[in-house]
């Protein structure tokens, strides 16, 4: 279980309230998102691929499927596409010290050609790096605000709602991790490839989407991407 900790505004006073009120989500458990009327939430991320290098009947085939896959859907599903910043000076350091260890001296000016092209490169613009995602929901029904004999009977017998809770978790959750494996499966008919974000990087995205400012200036270390 994890809780979402924002940023606080350094304009606002003591007393203010924090994005984190603002926000629908309770709790990340368990690699899915709780929101605060009791639906979950899971995050796939999804890499890309070259449409545009792809023949005409590749192209179409791909659109008949996906087409296909989003007209077979029972349930809404939400695309997010996140842009960062690539940061490679740590990748350019490494070419370096490589460059420095090559005893081949065509391998190491070629290795030097290819730094001084980098290096160029990120003089004309910033080298942005596009990830997406797919978010599944997944709701029984809205929690209703307890009443007066709701809340007698939660004092009475607090151990059997805290049961209940757990219980109702693990069932939706079941039906929620189908809906992943069927969204997987359909990306995966499209070629694409998945990975489905654990807890602690759905607080990251989270925190990243919310904090663009503080969270390393919403750059990537290109060591870090796992999907192209």
């Amino acid at each position: 279980m994890a809780n979402l900790e924002m940023q606080k505004d350094p304009t606002k006073s003591s007393g203010g309230s924090s994005s984190q009120s603002f926000l629908e989500v309770s709790e990340i458990k368990d690699d899915i998102i709780v929101t605060k009327d009791g639906g979950l939430r899971a995050v796939i991320a999804i890499s890309s691929t070259n449409f545009i290098l792809k023949s005409q009947d590749e192209q179409q085939a791909i659109i008949s499927k996906y087409q296909g896959f989003l007209n077979s859907l029972e349930f809404p599903l939400q695309i997010l596409m996140q842009s960062r910043h690539l940061h490679i000076h740590a990748y350019l350091e490494k070419l370096q010290a490589l460059q420095m260890k090559q005893t081949n001296e065509l391998l190491r000016m070629q290795t030097e050609e290819y730094i001084a092209y980098i290096t160029k490169l990120l003089e004309f613009g910033n080298i942005m790096n596009k990830t997406f995602y797919a978010v599944i929901p997944f709701s029984a029904g809205v929690i209703e605000k307890a009443g007066a004999l709701s809340k007698l009977k939660n004092l009475i017998a607090p151990g059997q709602k805290i049961i209940a809770s757990q219980q109702r978790f693990f069932t939706e959750s079941q039906q929620l991790n189908e809906r992943v494996i069927r969204v997987e499966s359909e990306f995966s008919s499209l070629g694409l490839r998945t990975m489905r974000l654990h807890t602690s990087e759905l607080v990251e995205l989270l925190y990243n989407s919310y904090n663009v400012t503080t969270s390393r200036q919403g750059q990537v270390d290109i060591g870090e991407l796992k999907l192209n």
